[in-house]
């Protein structure tokens, strides 16, 4: 995180005794990346964080993959993964497996009860909240979360979801950190005038609390031999793991809406990287959101043809209509998947439709990534099998 926070009570000196009011030591944890090289947040624990009473195996719901071959591009549909009632399904055991490869793997869960606690060790975590709202409990504090919420987690950061109702998540787990772009950056980590969004728009935990319950479970994703090279334990913690009575750092969950990003314009269509929020190890993330489109006089609002020669693209429609996919059976809740070495664009008669006007109405997601993607037992169970040819004939022949 690009700026310092603190919570709760912490000593004036780092790596310094903190006592309770009745004398004994808090015991202090660092929470660092990168090898004590990066950022980091020290945690004040009532209890020694180490401690374990029992642990077990999580076998962890389907994590297969198979390549995208014959090379497609799909049509996925989300909303067609879980049933009308999605009664005991939460928003860690229940995600389901869309796409990923070494580097990043995107899930899909409809929650209606409490998950477990819960750690990921693998990677840092972006949920993008599609409808519903929800409270994510952590070690930090509490992120209130609602439709267009991105919620960043670090690394080993435990946690849970806790649905006020049906909560819809959409699901980037990366193998690596997950930061605004780069290039939004300055060299000591503020956020810079150009950036389309700023400190101000990220919220951070609150309520601190510390919890005394014994015995409590903790489901952690980490490394292993399982598919994809991941595997899950569960630990029986002799106490509550929300034990932390102050913490100070720059490292921390935190909420930013997509409603907050201030689109990039021009004369002319913007490439996605203009569109970009956060980034990782081999992937981006970006989003499209209600805009003004190109004002030149002769622009073509909608994305001209392109071959992402490096990289497979995904976008996740959550909002509004989206101008150069009409006619593709493209609604709420659909993934579309082009991959690198497949030229795509908009749908035939998008290019016409879109001359003249001046916004957009669309809300979307997109992942790119520099690895192929596998597909996951979520793809394959709600891939509509004809989007590849929805570009012929205005998508009449489609599946001939």
């Amino acid at each position: 995180m690009p700026y310092y926070r603190a919570a709760g009570s912490v000593p004036p000196k780092r790596h310094t005794q903190h006592r309770a009011p009745d004398g004994s030591l808090y015991f202090e944890e660092l929470m660092g990346e990168e090898g004590f090289s990066s950022d980091s947040s020290l945690l004040y624990h009532v209890n020694i964080p180490s401690t374990i009473a029992a642990y077990r195996v999580w076998e962890l719901p389907d994590q297969s993959l198979v390549p995208n071959h014959p090379l497609t591009p799909r049509h996925l549909s989300t909303h067609d993964l879980f049933g009308e009632s999605t009664s005991g399904t939460d928003a860690v055991t229940g995600r389901r497996l869309l796409l990923g490869n070494a580097d990043v793997r995107l899930s899909y869960v409809v929650a209606d009860i409490t998950s477990p606690y819960y750690r990921n060790a693998i990677g840092d975590e972006c949920l993008y909240v599609e409808a519903g709202t929800a409270r994510v409990e952590t070690v930090f504090g509490d992120l209130p979360v609602g439709e267009g919420d991105y919620v960043v987690i670090p690394r080993a950061t435990t946690y849970r979801i806790v649905p006020d109702g049906p909560v819809r998540l959409y699901a980037v787990e990366a193998n690596s950190h997950i930061t605004p772009a780069k290039r939004y950056l300055s060299r000591f980590g503020q956020l810079l005038e150009h950036a389309p969004f700023c400190e101000r728009d990220l919220r951070g935990p609150e309520n601190l609390r510390v919890l005394d319950e014994q015995d409590v479970e903790v489901y952690i994703k980490h490394r292993g031999n399982g598919p994809g090279g991941i595997a899950g334990t569960v630990h029986t913690l002799p106490h509550h793991p929300f034990d932390v009575v102050g913490w100070d750092g720059c490292l921390y969950p935190y909420v930013f809406s997509i409603h907050d990003f201030e689109p990039l314009t021009g004369r002319v269509h913007q490439p996605p990287p203009a569109h970009q929020v956060f980034e990782g190890h081999n992937f981006v993330i970006c989003n499209f959101v209600p805009r003004k489109v190109d004002y030149h006089p002769l622009a073509i609002p909608v994305p001209y043809y392109h071959s992402n020669v490096d990289s497979d693209e995904v976008m996740f429609y959550c909002g509004g209509d989206y101008e150069a996919r009409k006619g593709s059976g493209i609604g709420q809740g659909s993934i579309s998947l082009h991959p690198g070495g497949h030229p795509h664009g908009p749908q035939p008669g998008a290019y016409e439709r879109s001359l003249g006007a001046e916004s957009f109405d669309e809300l979307a997601v997109m992942v790119d990534t520099f690895r192929p993607l596998e597909l996951g037992e979520a793809a394959r169970a709600c891939d509509d099998g004809v989007y590849a040819f929805s570009w012929a004939n205005g998508g009449k022949e489609a599946g001939k």
